[in-house]
């Protein structure tokens, strides 16, 4: 099978930047959708605790979300194998249109908190099934000597918009529009990037099931949860990745009450400081994909990433304590820890590397644990904050981040896997690399 040989033959301005050229504008529709995405991130906890929503009430809100996310993201692995990536991408833009009308229309708008955890639960299946569901086609469709780049790019459009991008759109349109406006036009982004993405991307390889034809349906989903124990490389891979972001989750749940009544902030300044600690995280994104092709990536992961975020956590609950009402220290603090949790990034390129045969099954593995920590980040703060409130929470990160650094320098690539990852470069039989059919 030559059929992504094409990509290599003359490289474009795209290819140059790492973007496989037939993808360029999903990737483009993906930064939009992301941008919608995030728009309510740095502000729906503080809006639903102004509207008598407690805070263990929310919290419980995005935890439950997250375990969809979670449930979503595994399943957009199998998903792509047995439909292909762009079905799937379409079927997640539809759930997120759908159930966020209902969020904003019986939840939000008439304060009924039961009608907002059900939409907003099931809202969760919608943006992983369409993301990850591309994660999928860019491994599907990408030459090996891009793949680190083009996972960097991919992290790079997500992270983009959520909560970057989103959170400092909603800093600008809050004062202009109000609150209810800003979360209706996160609609209108979401599906602008979507149909964006969908409508001009038409690579042929996501386009189709990646399975091989005859592939019983069960088979292929039992292979993405039986690679955790039959590669426990993988399962190593999600726990570390389930860390990597929980607690910018739990953050989103307790840093906007923190920053605004202890530190003095007002929401626009916290929207702001949200905005510049992820426009580091995106800007890392892709130094790290890049520096781990020459440094390594367990290397950058367990350093850069694992021990840097055991350090950025609590420097950016302190510091800012320390200097109440700075903006400019906050914000570098914040930008140190959105520096160190974009470190993580090369996991995306290290997983297929270890399991070359089951790539699809192996990214499962790995937006399995991206969308627990979805999940995981807020459930800490809920079964943990009355413990030592913040600053316990801010503890128990910072000590899963160093059992981090651990477990990632046990993702060695055998030299089984590394061997096929040779022949398979030599033959130029990209398809079935990636693939792993």
């Amino acid at each position: 099978m030559k059929q992504t040989d094409n990509l290599s033959e003359s490289p474009s301005f795209a290819d140059r930047l790492g973007i496989p050229a037939p993808l360029f504008w999903g990737f483009v529709g993906l930064l939009f959708f992301m941008i919608g995405d995030g728009v309510e991130a740095g502000y729906l906890a503080p809006y639903l605790e102004g509207h008598g929503i407690s805070s263990r009430d929310t919290a419980l809100l995005f935890t439950i979300y997250g375990v969809t996310v979670s449930l979503s993201s595994w399943a957009s692995g199998p998903l792509s194998d047995l439909w292909g990536p762009k079905r799937v991408m379409w079927i997640g833009l539809g759930i997120w249109a759908v159930f966020e009308v209902a969020f904003l229309t019986f939840g939000v708008a008439v304060n009924s908190y039961p009608i907002m955890l059900a939409a907003y639960t099931m809202r969760g299946f919608g943006y992983p099934l369409f993301t990850y569901g591309f994660l999928v086609w860019i491994a599907a469709a990408t030459p090996p000597r891009q793949l680190g780049s083009a996972a960097g790019w991919f992290w790079f459009a997500f992270s983009g918009g959520l909560p970057t991008l989103g959170s400092l759109f909603a800093s600008f349109t809050i004062p202009l529009i109000g609150e209810m406006a800003t979360f209706w036009s996160s609609l209108a982004l979401v599906m602008f990037g979507g149909l964006l993405a969908l409508m001009m991307t038409n690579e042929p390889t996501g386009m189709k099931r990646l399975a091989t034809p005859g592939t019983p349906v069960g088979t292929i989903f039992f292979s993405s949860i039986s690679i955790l124990w039959r590669e426990p490389k993988t399962f190593i891979a999600m726990l570390v990745r389930t860390i990597n972001t929980s607690s910018e989750y739990a953050f989103l749940v307790i840093m906007p009450a923190f920053f605004t009544k202890q530190i003095g902030f007002s929401l626009s300044q916290w929207l702001q400081l949200l905005s510049l600690i992820f426009l580091s995280n995106i800007l890392v994104n892709l130094m790290s994909g890049m520096t781990a092709d020459r440094l390594g990536h367990r290397a950058v992961v367990a350093i850069g990433g694992g021990i840097g975020a055991a350090i950025t956590v609590p420097l950016f609950y302190y510091v800012p304590q320390m200097f109440p009402g700075n903006f400019t220290i906050a914000a570098i603090m914040g930008v140190l820890y959105g520096a160190t949790i974009a470190a993580f990034v090369p996991l995306s390129g290290l997983v297929p590397q270890i399991c070359p045969k089951e790539k699809a099954a192996a990214l499962s593995a790995l937006g399995l644990g991206a969308g627990a920590s979805t999940w995981v980040g807020p459930a800490i703060v809920t079964w943990f904050e009355s413990w030592h409130g913040i600053e316990g929470i801010i503890w128990i990160f910072c000590g899963l981040y160093v059992a981090s650094a651990a477990m990632t320098m046990v993702l060695t690539i055998s030299p089984e896997a590394r061997r096929h990852l040779d022949e398979a470069a030599m033959r130029g039989d990209i398809a079935e690399e990636l693939t792993g059919h």
